[in-house]
Parts: structure tokens; sequence; C-alpha cells
């Protein structure tokens, strides 16, 4: 049986909906919304068509699963995928974020939710706010067989370009890997995918 496509992990503020910038400055393409959040009616936030562009054309060509890992939760495939046209996205249940600081043990607050859900499955993770650790927790991920790319956009520019080609060819490493060696067999090493892992951003 053939191997199922890696995940993609998206995080929504800082990646989706950038910061912005001095005088409220955004990077080009952003349409201003409004949505009910967290029980406030108007929350604000930025979006760019083109990412749901970007987002459905890889999974249509089977690269990736996308699956949302924000603070957002369940909320991000009600009021910011549709935004976007992004058909049905699960998402992972990562827990109150409200009492946990950014870095609670020095890597993300999110990591040890995404790690127990993910297990062993290969995953392209796309977040503004990486620390250290959590790069050298995807470099081991990967150097024990499953492969593991981080991404890590500027916050105040969020997702380029770039950072979707740079998940196209991993992912496609990944899957010519699997389909060489089977769904079961060897997975790529860090140094044969492109080495985006460790770069804050591209």
């Amino acid at each position: 049986m053939a191997a199922l496509p890696p995940y993609l992990l998206l995080d929504v503020d800082g990646v989706l909906n950038p910061f912005p910038g001095p005088g409220g400055s955004l990077p080009p393409g952003h349409r201003p919304h409004r949505v009910p959040f967290n029980g406030h009616p108007g929350v604000p936030v930025w979006l760019n068509p083109d990412h749901g562009t970007w987002i459905t054309a890889t999974r249509a060509l089977g690269l990736v699963r996308p699956v949302w890992a924000s603070s957002w939760m369940g909320e991000a495939d009600r009021l910011i995928g549709p935004r976007l046209g992004l058909g049905p996205v699960p998402y992972i249940d990562l827990g109150d974020p409200g009492a946990l600081a950014r870095h609670p043990h020095g890597y993300l607050w999110k990591r040890d939710p995404v790690g127990a859900w993910a297990a062993q499955e290969p995953l392209v993770w796309i977040d503004d706010d990486f620390a250290q650790p959590d790069h050298d927790w995807a470099r081991e991920r990967a150097i024990n067989g499953v492969p593991t790319l981080l991404i890590q956009p500027d916050p105040y520019q969020g997702l380029q370009r770039g950072h979707i080609d740079a998940v196209r060819l991993w992912a496609l490493a990944v899957i010519r890997n699997s389909h060489e060696n089977g769904a079961n067999g060897a997975r790529p090493h860090p140094s044969s995918v492109p080495d985006t892992a460790h770069a804050p951003g591209l």
C-alpha cells in the first residue's frame, strides 16, 4: 500500500495572518477581515488569498495533508480556511494555551501536543515562533528516520511563495523515497531534502 503524503502543519498568526509593521503596514496582497473569535465579535485578521491557492494546489498534487497547528484550533477551519478558499482542514487539539508562555521549557509550547499527535509520521511545520530546541528536535526526528522540516517565516511578512516551494521540494523527496523503499522502508536523511529545517525563513 502506498504511503500517505506527509502532513503540512499550519499556524495562523504570524504565518497566514502577519503582524502589522510600523504604522500598521502589512505585506502586499493581504485583505482585511473581521471575525468572531474567543468571545470577541470583530477580531481583525489580514489574509492573502494567494495562500489558499498555494496550499490547495499543493494538496491537490498529493504532496501534503494540511492540518491546523494553531491556537485557533477548530476555529481556524471555520473562520480562516473559508476566507482563503480552503476546503475542510482538520486541527490538532493543542490544549488551552491561555496559561502557557510561548516557550515554557525553552521550546514552543505547541511542540509536545504536536509531537504526541504526529507520532512517527513525516511532517513539515510552518510556524513563526520556533526556538532553537525546536529545530534540534526536528533534526533529531529526521536523523531517526522520520522526515521533519520546520519553516519559520518572518511574522511581519508571513507565508511567502518560497516557503511553499520548499514544502513541495521536500515533500517530493519524501514521497519519492517512500515509493523507492516501500511505506515502511528507510526514510531520507535530512541531507537528502532541502536544508531549510534550521533556517528562520527563506
